[in-house]
């Protein structure tokens, strides 16, 4: 009887939510969307109606603990690669490199989006009863938008930069592959045009960046940047700094059995994208939105916007970079 009233109340609290957001989305700005029909400006930033609900639930109900790990990433800026690589760092005492769980699930299951997982009260309480004491989550929140208790609790959030020419490039080619059929088609000239002026999912993607630099000036023990340039050109450095950073270093006996050499083999672009469960299974973010698994892992390259941008598109982001982010990069 319990279980029912409480599942009963759970109900009716997400539908007043689902009204709530409809009410909200009809006063706030809106720009063409990349994969709805229309990008909402929530709090400065620009969503998709889902995503504005997933930031206001996980502001509601997360309670980060120290023990914590948070990856953040801007869409499309390493975030499956980095899933794998901070779930192989923190598990490795755990699994055998023969049966590891990555060889059968996707990297998005390993390490779910807070404001996905956040929306099933269920889901979560059993995925942090999982991974105990250290609970592994991902987020493209900006850094203004989350929950306080990340910034309170001292958990240790890592933040993944990318090239934003590769960034664009990588974004126009998922989101137009997961575009509905019904809306009209999407050139890489529309999607440039709009990530100029800031209007991508969660974007801007320089006001992005910056949240997350500053915090890493300001907290450099709680808060670590990284580049997805760095970790191609020497993942073993990398990786290495990385454990350092989430309290589990790699040790002397570790490293004479070349584990972070393991890791880097394991977390791949040519391993992970060469296993099954990468080639044909789906990821349910939610009861309404699902993703191929093969469609996060594309290239996994360095400059591919080489082969999408013209020199004029180029120039054009490194000079709102330049001026955006002087001094970073």
């Amino acid at each position: 009887m319990d279980m029912s009233r409480s599942q009963h109340e759970h109900e009716d609290e997400y539908n007043k939510d689902d009204q709530d957001n409809s009410d909200m989305l009809t006063t706030l700005p809106n720009e063409k969307g990349w994969i709805t029909e229309h990008l909402y400006q929530y709090k400065s930033f620009w969503f998709t109606p889902a995503a504005i609900k997933g930031v206001k639930r996980a502001q509601q109900c997360f309670k980060a603990q120290p023990t914590d790990i948070v990856l953040v990433t801007f869409p499309k800026s390493g975030t499956t690669w980095f899933k794998a690589l901070i779930f192989s760092i923190m598990n490795r005492d755990r699994f055998d490199f023969s049966s590891h769980p990555l060889l059968t699930k996707g990297p998005h299951d390993c390490i779910p989006f807070l404001e996905a997982i956040i929306q099933d009260v269920a889901s979560y309480k059993d995925y942090r009863i999982s991974c105990s004491p250290r609970c592994l989550l991902a987020t493209h929140i900006p850094c203004s938008l989350l929950p306080a208790s990340v910034m309170s609790s001292g958990c240790k959030i890592v933040y993944v930069f990318r090239d934003t020419k590769d960034v664009l490039v990588s974004n126009w080619h998922y989101m137009r592959k997961i575009r509905p059929k019904q809306l009209p088609s999407f050139p890489i000239e529309d999607a440039f045009d709009l990530f100029c002026i800031g209007v991508s999912h969660y974007g801007s993607f320089w006001d992005n960046v910056l949240g997350y630099w500053k915090a890493s000036l300001e907290i450099p023990d709680k808060v670590l940047f990284l580049t997805y340039e760095d970790m191609k050109t020497d993942p073993v450095v990398c990786l290495t700094k990385l454990a350092k950073f989430l309290d589990k270093p790699f040790c002397v006996e570790e490293e004479r059995e070349q584990v972070v050499q393991k890791i880097v083999r394991l977390c791949s672009f040519e391993n992970l994208s060469s296993l099954e469960v990468n080639q044909t299974g789906v990821q349910h973010f939610s009861p309404q939105f699902s993703v191929e698994n093969r469609h996060f892992l594309r290239k996994g390259q360095v400059g591919d916007w080489q082969n999408h941008l013209t020199l004029e598109m180029a120039e054009h982001l490194d000079e709102i970079t330049r001026q955006k982010l002087c001094g970073l990069v």
